[in-house]
């Protein structure tokens, strides 16, 4: 059986602390798009995924929400420590511990039109992985894993190692306003995109938080804003969201434009809440509707 998507990444433990108050949850890219995903009933959605045993009744909970899950097994899960300030865009990290890699052999048998990998550490995925999955589908990447090191539990920004070996298989990319620089060398966001599709990427999204997010298709961008959220109360897992909606309506055949405002207004919902996002899509349409929108110029 072939999906519409496959997400593939750890659940990790996250702890998320803003200045008004601190939280334990699940979190990790999967999580995240997964719970996205399961609030449209018209794609038939899978997430392949690895804990370590004590966390075994997070996907278990998750499957009894009708979420389609296939759980690896992991020796531990990957543990966060988020920490934020006064403004929602900045975020300072903590790595507690890590889980196994996702690998070739390891990765069960399972085919998908398109495959986002949740990449949380930069060994999370090595290219022999990437390389396999795109033979089967389309690959989607957020590259903000592929740039997280992990010194004595402290997070740092790096390069990604094997970046040109590795790209010229996605489909999708993903990057913020500081990893596009640290993956091209370039600080004015159409210049970065158009490296990233020199590399091979085929769709490069760049975000950039509260003031929307950037498309690029080779011969096309596409300028998206950001929809103004009525309150702002948790913005973990919204990069996350996004790309939950950007390729839910890719995978139903909707534009690059249309699945970039899509993917706006989901995460508008998102930050409105602390925890995943719990949105059908008519509340979608509510706020491209109803929703101001900030979109200042991006050099």
């Amino acid at each position: 059986m072939k999906h519409e998507l496959c997400c593939i990444g750890h659940i990790t433990l996250d702890k998320v602390s803003t200045p008004q108050k601190t939280v334990y949850m699940p979190g990790g890219t999967s999580f995240y798009v997964s719970h996205a995903i399961n609030n449209f009933s018209d794609i038939d959605y899978a997430l392949v995924t690895a804990v370590g045993d004590p966390e075994r009744h997070v996907p278990e909970k998750m499957r009894s929400q009708g979420i389609n899950v296939t759980v690896l097994p992991s020796k531990h899960s990957v543990y966060f420590e988020n920490i934020y300030g006064d403004v929602s865009d900045e975020r300072k990290q903590r790595v507690w511990a890590k889980a196994d890699p996702f690998n070739t052999a390891q990765l069960p048998d399972v085919e998908s039109e398109i495959f986002h990998l949740g990449a949380l550490l930069a060994d999370d995925f090595p290219p022999d992985a990437v390389r396999h999955l795109a033979g089967k589908g389309l690959v989607s990447v957020d590259s903000q894993g592929y740039l997280r090191e992990v010194r004595d539990t402290h997070v740092y920004a790096v390069d990604w190692h094997d970046k040109r070996e590795t790209l010229q298989y996605i489909h999708f990319l993903k990057a913020n306003e500081y990893e596009m620089e640290v993956l091209t060398g370039h600080r004015e966001a159409q210049k970065a995109a158009k490296t990233l599709h020199e590399w091979g990427v085929k769709e490069v999204i760049l975000t950039f938080g509260s003031t929307g997010s950037l498309l690029y298709d080779g011969s096309r961008f596409y300028r998206i804003p950001a929809y103004m959220p009525r309150h702002l109360v948790d913005a973990t897992g919204c990069g996350d969201t996004y790309m939950a909606g950007y390729l839910y309506r890719r995978a139903k055949g909707a534009s690059i434009e249309e699945a970039g405002n899509f993917a706006a207004a989901l995460s508008t919902l998102k930050i409105e809440r602390s925890g995943p996002v719990q949105a059908a899509p008519e509340d979608v349409e509510k706020v491209l509707m109803n929703n101001d929108t900030y979109m200042p110029e991006i050099s």
